[in-house]
Parts: structure tokens; sequence; C-alpha cells
């Protein structure tokens, strides 16, 4: 058998089952209990340091 009909065969099979399995465990992952609070901060993160709204006089 030459290599490319064995690397095919692989990729079909058992390398299709391995990056299902990944993506099944990155989604569990990003869904896990309590991560919630992680990606909240995460996503306000560029408000932190904000203490009021931009001034409307202020010329840019």
């Amino acid at each position: 058998m030459d290599t490319y009909s064995t690397l095919r065969a692989f990729a079909d099979s058992w390398a299709l089952a391995l990056i299902f399995l990944f993506f099944v465990g990155v989604v569990l992952w990003v869904f896990r209990p309590g991560s919630g609070k992680t990606y909240k901060d995460t996503a306000n993160m560029i408000f932190r340091n904000e203490d009021k709204p931009k001034d409307k006089d202020d010329g840019r």
C-alpha cells in the first residue's frame, strides 16, 4: 500500500474522530460551570478605566 492511501485512510477514520473529540472538548471547556465570570470580565476589560462618558465639547 502506498503512503498516500495509508494517510488517506487514517485521515478518513481516526484523524476525523480525534478532531471531533477535540472540538467537543473545546466546547465543553468553554461552557463549563463557573466560566461565565471569566468571559464577562474579559469582555468588559476595555471599559475598566473609563470613569465618565466622553464630553460632547471635546473637539475630537
